[in-house]
């Protein structure tokens, strides 16, 4: 049931973080930026795990109103699309933000444009992805649950680490999830705690997982932190 997030790794080669990772999990999600950034399928190739990719997001926005920013952060993703499809891996992307409030709508045509090229190049990829919602950050999409009309149909991925810095845990819990990141945090930041350092109850949350039928990844910021919170979770 759980895979864990190449993030608590995210200092080491991909190879070395993939062969720690196999002592505890046979799910992973590469974070596919920094060293674990992917040109292509082989490393993944050599080992044999269930794969999600973590779609780049730090230099990425899919709702920019910069056309040139729009078109290559689409094109940046369907190339993450790309090396998923060798791996019959699923996708979680980022929803993007407005720089300023006042250009809100301006971006969320934005977004829908990208989410429309997103849609048509993962179909003819035959790949699955899903929208993150986003934490308590300035004016970044999808941080609760009204505005789930915005990713149109596409699957979420639930991150309740961020539902939690935006108080609204609860309500996110309450719509239908494609994919959970589990992680912990006191609700003033996102600090992708271990389950268990922080103030979140994991036992709806579990419920939600198992009602939902979904893959849970753990994305905490430690690998010592990642077996931790399986044993917590285990026990719920």
């Amino acid at each position: 049931m759980f895979g864990v997030s190449t993030c608590c790794l995210h200092h080491k080669p991909l190879p070395a973080a993939l062969d720690a990772l196999g002592t505890v999990t046979d799910t992973v999600e590469v974070v596919d930026e920094g060293l674990h950034f992917l040109d292509g399928p082989d490393i993944l190739e050599t080992f044999s795990f269930r794969y999600f990719i973590h779609a780049p997001a730090r230099s990425v926005n899919i709702a920019s109103q910069l056309g040139p920013i729009r078109r290559a952060s689409v094109e940046v993703i369907a190339q993450c699309f790309e090396v998923a499809a060798e791996v019959d891996a699923g996708v979680v992307v980022h929803p993007g933000y407005c720089a300023w409030q006042e250009e809100r709508d301006a971006a969320i045509d934005q977004f829908r444009r990208s989410l429309g090229e997103l849609k048509a190049a993962a179909e003819e990829l035959s790949v699955t992805f899903f929208i993150e919602n986003m934490p308590n950050w300035g004016h970044f999409f999808l941080r609760t649950p009204d505005e789930l009309t915005l990713i149109d149909g596409v699957g979420l991925a639930l991150d309740v680490g961020h539902a939690h810095t935006n108080g609204c845990l609860e309500h996110w819990l309450d719509c239908s999830v494609a994919h959970f990141h589990l992680h912990d945090n006191n609700g003033d930041a996102d600090s992708h705690n271990t389950v268990g350092d922080g103030t979140i109850d994991f036992a709806p949350v579990m419920e939600a997982v198992r009602r939902n039928h979904a893959v849970a990844i753990i994305e905490v910021a430690t690998f010592e932190g990642a077996g931790e919170s399986i044993d917590a979770l285990r026990r719920l």
